[in-house]
């Protein structure tokens, strides 16, 4: 599998597991969608897999300005 895939133009990341029961990934996508990722469900071969992602919405630079 893949690390990511891009479905509908977007960059989505693979969780890094392989589920082979389906109520196993969707309580994996119900963790995500809380933690603020958008998610994607993907069946191959009798397994699922959970692809998510997340808008940058704030970006902290450490250290002084040169």
């Amino acid at each position: 599998m893949e690390n990511f895939r891009i479905i509908d133009g977007k960059k989505f990341m693979w969780d890094g597991k392989d589920y082979d029961a389906k109520s196993a990934a969707q309580d994996a996508v119900a963790k995500y969608n809380k933690d603020g990722f958008t998610t994607k469900l993907i069946e191959e071969a009798g397994k699922y897999f959970v692809f998510s992602r997340r808008l940058v919405t704030e970006i902290i630079v450490e250290g002084e300005p040169v």
